[in-house]
């Protein structure tokens, strides 16, 4: 296992891990404390109180961050006449159908997110084996199986984020760039953490978070308040 560079294990000091911090606490200290030469990601991660083996006690959604993600979001949409067009139209980096679903069978995967029409879905749903493992399937509960293309399109690059509970039990979702102000970075994780409470199982019993924690992409971990976070 590598070990943690210099300036990680300088961050890693001054993290009282016996503490609970609240939000922009937290992202004040990350702010502070960089430790890549790169615009680090900032992101946030759940431990939930759920059975990540039982379906109806799935967590899955989308929320889009008031301030973006901070990068560019390349989007496939697979769709033929006018909901092809229109997606052109929102700025789709790729749109088609029967070319499309050969070009991405042959390997090509160099799209961020994958929207379908309802109708296109058919096909689609054959590429399980090659989209699923990525991440990248069409979902309707994430918006991106809809006749509304352009709609689609506009949210995924406006800052649409999704999340997903694992098979462990946890979510992980990125929330911005370090460069982003304190203000807006704490704006970002807040709204992902209301997005994840909303989507909260009617099946889920007892302590639904556990416990929270957000970090930089090389940074150390640092545990939240979540339910002031939410207040």
């Amino acid at each position: 296992m590598a070990k943690h560079g210099k300036k990680y294990r300088a961050a890693a000091t001054e993290v009282d891990r016996a503490r609970t911090y609240e939000l922009t606490e937290a992202v004040r200290f990350m702010k502070a404390h960089p430790v890549a030469t790169f615009d680090e990601t900032a992101e946030i991660a759940f431990r939930m109180g759920l059975d990540p083996k039982k379906s109806d006690q799935a967590v899955r959604g989308t929320v889009t961050l008031p301030h973006g993600t901070g990068r560019e979001v390349r989007v496939a949409v697979f769709a033929d006449g006018p909901a092809a067009e229109a997606a052109r139209e929102a700025g789709a980096e790729a749109v088609g159908f029967e070319d499309l679903l050969a070009k991405v069978q042959g390997g090509w995967l160099d799209f961020d997110v994958a929207v379908a029409t309802p109708e296109a879905m058919r096909e689609v749903r054959k590429l399980g084996k090659v989209l699923g493992p990525r991440g990248l399937m069409p979902n309707p509960k994430t918006g991106t199986v809809t006749a509304d293309t352009a709609a689609a399109v506009r949210q995924c690059k406006a800052g649409r984020v999704e999340f997903r509970m694992d098979r462990q039990g946890n979510i992980l979702a990125p929330f911005g760039r370090l460069s982003f102000s304190e203000a807006d970075l704490a704006e970002n994780a807040q709204a992902v953490i209301e997005a994840v409470w909303a989507a909260k199982p009617a099946a889920a019993r007892g302590i639904y978070i556990k416990r929270c924690t957000v970090s930089s992409t090389m940074g150390p971990g640092l545990r939240i308040q979540v339910k002031e976070a939410v207040a």
